[in-house]
């Protein structure tokens, strides 16, 4: 179980490293004006949406693998919180593909301002899952 939990945590943190920087791509890319600095973005953002799928699917097997061996998490009220964030989050990684499909055919409509906002949702998450898991207020 604890080598399962540590491979857990390093998934995540893989993963909350790609969804707290492909927004960051976004805010630079939607100032971006010149052909090659937008195909140079649609290359880098293509590329860690990858990494940080992988690293979501592997966080989502470890984290499921944990409820299989221990199901009894499932009968506590902060597990529950916390599993409605991670579904949050993986909206949040759909959102993200969506976005990511619009740059690369220059179809993005908001400005780098609403993508600094965007951006501040998974650390919210974080901050909330991580309270969750370490306080267990429930």
């Amino acid at each position: 179980m604890l080598w399962i939990k540590a491979f857990h945590i390093v998934f995540v943190v893989s993963w909350f490293a790609g969804l707290l920087y492909l927004p960051r791509l976004f805010v630079y890319h939607a100032g971006t004006d010149d052909q090659a600095g937008h195909d140079r973005f649609v290359v880098m953002e293509h590329k860690l949406f990858i990494i940080m799928t992988i690293a979501a699917i592997l966080a989502s097997l470890s984290g499921l693998s944990m409820l299989v061996i221990v199901p009894n998490y499932l009968q506590m009220g902060w597990m529950h919180t916390k599993l409605t964030l991670v579904l949050a989050l993986l909206a949040y990684h759909a959102y993200c593909w969506k976005l990511k499909g619009q740059f690369a055919r220059k179809e993005n409509a908001h400005s780098g301002r609403w993508f600094r906002m965007f951006n501040e949702v998974p650390a919210l998450i974080l901050i909330g899952i991580v309270i969750l898991a370490v306080v267990k207020p429930f």
